[in-house]
């Protein structure tokens, strides 16, 4: 070989020998470029952002519990430390936690845990402004059911409405016309229902919680010990409803879009959307929970109700769960120029969109998942098919009407329409088949001026006004099916 194939040889070789410490010293030398806590009743997330992908190992101690994750390759640094003052008091699942250089390029966090936890540790590739993440979601062992959640929340309001009713009769009303115009409380005999078939079996999760302690190897429910409160008395005869129904509750599943992780839109002034449709979100169910659709109460359920991640695929899981009648996703539009504005309606299509910018927002709206971080393997993509391809030609008319009702209460209120119907595209969101179900765009966050509008609060409680009109125009048109609950 000439002098000419030597150099070229050892040229190559050289710059083999480079790439391959190259790509050794990123994978040990990764900094760490922010940190993340996302506390939540559902889980509580622990997000860390690297400049390279992190390999981690985890072990979970119990009594007390603890989980330790050792993270590989990088050294202790400020943004690390960060973590501990990040946890907050009522954080349901973390106490507190240390950080520190286990050994050389290993950094152990030590989790100090309220309660036992499932963790479910992976790894995000760069997505949106993100780098690489690494994420620590802390599930408790017991899964959390939305309808226990649900009933929870309004067991909290049980008391204020037992005061109101075990209170003094004043003078100019006699006691026998007040008694007699006792308000059904249908949910709350669905509760005295359940505490009823707790007290017949004893050795039974129900039975626990209704003595305000966990079942065995779970959690403790979040709900008030039933012994503290009276006996309840038998609920008066409404149609014959046998012992374990009650009357019909009208329930309307709320889905404030992105939250935690996922920022959504963000306007020119720096406002999330994940903030602005959790807040018309609150102003909603408070009028949903005020009304009622021929004598039937109405109950609002949030997917979210703060600032965390829910997947697509779980916030219709919840929604069917509680059997919601309604299912409104709230969200707040975004383009990549500030021209466009107006609000707009959206319901499912079983085809293909109604308009390409229709079939624009759902593509855009159905990466949620990625920017927010979703732990998918082959089994949740199953189950996540086998939920999202169900959807009814029922279903997609009856939320055509829904939307319909609302777009014109939403004209009503002297907001621009971005489109005068109903547009159509394939909003994983929307897919739950027994579920009527829209998307609500309430103004394009990217225009300034509806930016603006947005953060306004005279502006969120004339929507909030608007989409409940627009339940109620529904349901006059479309009385909901007859049917009771049970758990």
């Amino acid at each position: 070989m000439n002098a000419e194939g030597f150099k070229r040889r050892a040229l190559l070789q050289g710059g083999s020998l480079a790439l391959l410490l190259g790509i050794h010293e990123i994978a040990r030398g990764a900094t760490i470029v922010a940190v993340r806590v996302w506390p939540a009743e559902d889980y509580t997330r622990v997000t860390i952002e690297s400049d390279g992908r992190l390999n981690s190992q985890q072990l979970v101690v119990g009594n007390p519990p603890r989980l330790a994750v050792d993270i590989e390759g990088i050294d202790l640094n400020p943004a690390l430390r960060e973590l501990v003052g990040k946890i907050k008091p009522d954080d349901p699942y973390i106490n507190g936690l240390r950080v520190g250089q286990f050994a050389p390029s290993v950094v152990r966090i030590v989790f100090d845990l309220k309660q036992a936890v499932a963790p479910q540790v992976f790894s995000l590739a760069p997505v949106a402004a993100y780098r690489d993440r690494l994420v620590l979601d802390l599930y408790p062992q017991k899964p959390i059911d939305p309808l226990e959640t649900f009933i929870a929340e309004r067991m909290r309001e049980v008391p204020k409405t037992q005061a109101s009713r075990n209170a003094p009769p004043v003078a100019e009303a006699p006691a026998a016309a007040s008694a007699g115009s006792e308000a059904p409380d249908p949910l709350g005999d669905l509760m005295a229902q359940q505490s009823v078939r707790a007290s017949q079996q004893p050795s039974s999760a129900a039975s626990a919680a209704a003595a305000g302690r966990a079942p065995a190897g779970g959690l403790p429910l979040q709900v008030p010990p039933v012994a503290s409160a009276p006996p309840p008395a038998p609920a008066p005869a409404r149609g014959g409803a046998m012992p374990n129904q009650t009357d019909r509750i009208i329930i309307v599943a709320l889905d404030p879009g992105h939250g935690g992780e996922d920022p959504g839109a963000i306007g020119s002034n720096g406002t999330r959307e994940k903030d602005i449709v959790l807040q018309i979100a609150h102003r909603l169910r408070e009028r949903i929970n005020a009304s009622s659709v021929n004598g039937n109460p109405m109950r609002a359920f949030l997917t979210r109700d703060a600032d965390f991640f829910v997947p697509l695929g779980t916030r219709v899981q919840k929604a069917r769960r509680v059997q919601a009648d309604l299912f409104v996703s709230i969200h707040a539009d975004a383009f990549t120029t500030p021209d466009a504005r107006g609000a707009s309606v959206f319901a499912l299509s079983q085809g293909g969109a109604s308009s390409s910018a229709a079939r624009w927002l759902a593509n855009k709206e159905n990466q949620a998942d990625k920017v927010g971080g979703v732990n998918v393997g082959d089994h949740e993509v199953q189950v996540q098919r086998a939920l999202l391809d169900m959807s009814t030609t029922a279903q997609i008319n009856d939320s055509l009407r829904l939307g319909g009702a609302m777009l014109g209460e939403i004209r009503g209120i002297g907001a621009r329409l971005h489109k005068g119907q109903v547009e159509q595209a394939g909003f994983a969101v929307l897919k739950a088949p027994d579920i009527p179900s829209v998307l609500v765009e309430t103004a394009f966050i990217s225009n300034p001026e509806e930016e603006s509008k947005l953060r306004s609060t005279a502006y969120q409680e004339d929507l909030a006004d608007a989409l409940m009109r627009g339940i109620q125009r529904y349901f006059a048109q479309n009385p909901p099916l007859a049917r009771s609950r049970q758990l």
